[in-house]
Parts: C-alpha cells; structure tokens; sequence
C-alpha cells in the first residue's frame, strides 16, 4: 500500500493521540500508585478510595486510544485506506493535537492530584471523597480535550 501525505499525517495523528495520553496517564498512574502504597501500607483500609485515586489518570490513555480508533474509522485504514488530500491529514493531525497534548499534560497533573488526595485520605480516612473530588476536576480538561478532538477529527469532510 502507497500512503499519500495526506494518509500518512492523519495516522501520525493517531498514533501521537495514543502516545500522548498514554505516557502521561502511565506516569501519573505510577506517581499516584507510589502515594497509594505508602498509605494503604499504612492503612490497609483505604485501599478502595486510594484505587479510585490512582486509576482517575489512566482515563487520558482511554481518550487518546479513542481518538485513534476514530481516526482509523474515518480514514478506513481498518478496511482500505481512503485517499486524503494533504489539506484533509493536516485537518485530521490537528484535530488529534488537542487529546494528545492537554490529554497527556491533564493526565500528569491529575496523577500528582491523586497523589496529594491519597496523601489527604491517609492523614484522614473520612476526607478520602473529598480527594476524589479534586482528583475528578483535572479530568474536566481532558475530557474538553477529547470533545474537541473529537469533533475536530469527525467532521473533517473526506
């Protein structure tokens, strides 16, 4: 198969939304988990709270994938690769910025989010909802984020 310009910017676009979200949610997932388990070590009881703490940045990768996914539906690459025109993969490439950059910096700064909550629930158990919380509005840019790939991607006209 001869990839265009076009073909090839709109998988290159795929493939940094996967790598952005996915590095950053892997680091913060990480730093998150290494918070987790000095508390849970400590109290063994908040084990659940502190999980939900740590698998909240792992959503960015979900999103990144999802924008790749919708980027191969889009192009057909799953079925035959369609012809773009260079003006159509630098649309489909933009449109895959947004997820790939606040996708993967919103990922990093919700892990050290999580890390600070799970901190808070192990000085005390009852304010582990309160950490959760926080830790959910970091997710609100990653999910504009992934809207605006979204739409971006979608409606680029092939």
């Amino acid at each position: 198969m001869n990839l265009a310009w076009g073909q090839i910017l709109a998988l290159v676009g795929a493939g940094l939304s996967v790598l952005g979200g996915g590095l950053g949610s892997a680091k913060a997932v990480r730093t998150a988990g290494q918070a987790g388990a000095g508390v849970v070590s400590e109290n063994p009881d908040t084990f659940g709270q502190v999980l939900v703490m740590q698998l909240l940045p792992g959503t960015q990768g979900v999103y990144g994938f999802l924008i790749a996914f919708i980027v191969l539906i889009k192009t057909g690459f799953l079925g035959g690769m369609i012809d773009l025109s260079l003006t159509q993969g630098l649309q489909i490439f933009l449109g895959c910025l947004p997820i790939t950059i606040v996708g993967g910096l919103s990922a990093v700064y919700q892990g050290q989010m999580a890390a600070a909550g799970i901190t808070m629930t192990g000085r005390n158990p009852e304010l582990g909802g309160r950490g959760i919380t926080m830790t959910v509005m970091v997710e609100t840019y990653a999910v504009l984020a992934f809207l605006a790939s979204f739409l971006l991607v979608w409606f680029v006209a092939l």
